[in-house]
This record gives C-alpha cells, structure tokens and sequence, in this order.
C-alpha cells in the first residue's frame, strides 16, 4: 500500500472498528486524535471532509502506539451503505462482442470482424449521444472481501461481474459531470454476482429484468478489501480489472474501457435520486463474465478479484444450505 492509506473495517479479539490501514498495519480510528466517536465507516464518509483532512495528516506520521498488524486482524466489508447504484452494459468491448453475435438484419452478410467493429461504432455513438443505464441493489447483498459467495438453491448460473465500485463523500443531486468527481470519497473493489438464468421472467416477459432474483441474494456483493481516498486515485478510468476463477484469468481490462466514464455515471444518477455519503456506485464490469466463457460458479471455486491500487479480494463459493 507504500505511504497511502485506506479506509476499512476490521475484527480483532472479537470487537468490530472501522480502521485505518497503511504499511500492513490497522489503526482504530476512533483512538486517533480528533477523531473519537466514528466507530463505523458510514460515520466517517458522513463527515468525509473532515475525516480525510484529519486522517491524512495523522498517517503522514503514523503513531507507532495503537498500531495491529495487518495479519492479526479479519477486514470485513469495509462499509455498509444506505444505497448502491449499479451501471449495467457500461464496458465498450463486452457490448460490442455481445451485440455482434445478436441477429440483425442490417448485418447481414459481413465478416464477423466487420460486425464487431460496426458494432464497437454503435458503442462509441452511445457514449456520445446515449445516458448510463442503471439500477439498484440491495445493501443486505454486501458481504467481506475474504467471505463465501453463498449460491442459492436452484440458480443454474450464478455469475461474477468484477466491478469498480465508487463511495460517495457528499450528498448530491443534479452535479454536473465536470463537478461529479468532487463528491467521491474513495474508490473500492466490488463484484456484482448474478444469476443469469434468474434475470428475466419467463411468465412476466414484457416487463423485462428482475434483479431481486438475480441479483440481490445476501452475499451478492463482495466488498473491498478496503476503500481508497480519491486523493490517492488521480485517474479511474485508468485502473485495471482483473478476475481469476480457481487461478484462470477470466477477466482483464481496463476502466478506460467504460463507454461512460465515472464522472458521467454520477452526473446521470444524481440526476435521478439524491446521492448519500457512503453510498456505492458499481460502475459496470469488463468482458469476460461466465456468460462469455460458458462456466458458471459451482461449490468449492475459489474467485479472486483485484483492482489497480485497490487490493484483492478472495472469496470460495459454498451452496445454500437448508
């Protein structure tokens, strides 16, 4: 983690605090100096500008007195959010490879690398005339970085989706994109598990998606490790994803990838509902889900998601039991 610090939650001798981590080692925050009371990580990005000024200039010099080893605590799920906003469809290359091979008659008759580049032309008009597509999850979906994926009886084909996940540090509502970054308290690493055969309903098909079933079981959302200040992220949309499914690379790509970038996610969704501090915007996810690669989660895989800068997380996948 070199000098930078993340923010995060931590269990050691059996009590719960939202901590500070740099250089392998955990700090309480609420023992820090100005900063008794926040005793969990929501209460911190309530009162984020305070907290990150303080935080920063108490880790410059970090106190040796209070200091855990990182290896004797478990991190939890760094935060518990009121709201989490997730952008689907939102990765240039995966689009376009899934709109390429969907029938069109305007296609017909070419090449597949003609199809996918036609289809890469459409993306790059979405990104310029079109609006992000999002939706919601529940925050009962979240579960700890080193936790189980839990599959619920019945899913055929639950599925990982490494996502960019984004923590909101102000209330907002209608920011402008060129203002949009200035609400974001840090950046941390997410995975949106679906069960894609649970998506749609095949008795309600003019309705369309239904992500309670889909998306929305507990565990459904690994979080963390940890939260990174925006401070120590100059640019997002240059972070890579990587996912690997028992030590097979499944995803690898860029955040520069987004047809719509983290700024304009924010413009758009605060242009519907009001943002709260400590809220998450999982950002979309890159090529390379189990849909592309035809294998889906099972009992015993071992999924292991990491983010530029962001840590790893490292979850084992168990059945529903009951």
């Amino acid at each position: 983690m070199s000098q930078h610090h993340a923010i995060g939650t931590a269990t050691y001798r059996g009590r719960s605090f939202a901590c500070v981590i740099q250089d392998d080692r955990v700090w309480d925050i609420a023992s820090l100096p100005g900063l008794a009371g926040f005793g969990n990580t929501l209460a911190i990005f309530e009162a984020w500008d305070e907290v990150d000024g303080t935080l920063s200039a108490i880790m410059a010099a970090p106190p040796t007195a209070g200091a855990i080893d990182l290896a004797d605590v478990r991190l939890e799920a760094p935060l518990r959010p009121r709201q989490i906003f997730c952008s689907g469809a939102n990765y240039r290359r995966h689009v376009a490879e899934l709109s390429a091979k969907q029938p069109d008659p305007a296609a017909e008759g070419l090449t597949s690398e003609e199809r996918l580049a036609r289809a890469l032309s459409m993306m790059d008009e979405r990104a310029r005339t079109g609006t992000p597509y999002a939706f919601v999850k529940l925050p009962s979906a979240v579960t700890g970085p080193y936790d189980r994926i839990i599959l619920p009886k019945g899913a055929a084909e639950p599925d990982w989706e490494l996502e960019l996940g984004v923590v909101i540090g102000r209330p907002a509502r209608n920011v402008p994109r060129t203002e949009a970054l200035s609400v974001v308290a840090g950046y941390v690493v997410t995975n949106d598990i679906t069960v894609r055969d649970r998506v749609y309903r095949p008795d309600l098909k003019a309705i369309g998606t239904d992500w309670l079933s889909s998306k929305c079981a507990e565990t459904f959302l690994p979080t963390g490790p940890w939260i990174v200040p925006a401070r120590f992220v100059p640019d997002p949309q240059a972070l890579r994803i990587t996912l690997t499914l028992n030590g097979q690379v499944m995803q690898d790509d860029s955040t520069a990838d987004m047809i719509f970038d983290v700024a304009r996610q924010i413009e758009y969704v605060s242009s519907r509902v009001r943002l709260l501090p400590g809220d998450i915007l999982c950002t979309g996810s890159p090529a390379g889900n189990g849909t592309h690669h035809q294998r889906f989660l099972q009992p015993g895989d071992v999924v292991e998601g990491t983010i530029t800068g962001l840590g790893t997380q490292t979850l084992t996948c168990v059945a529903e039991s009951g």
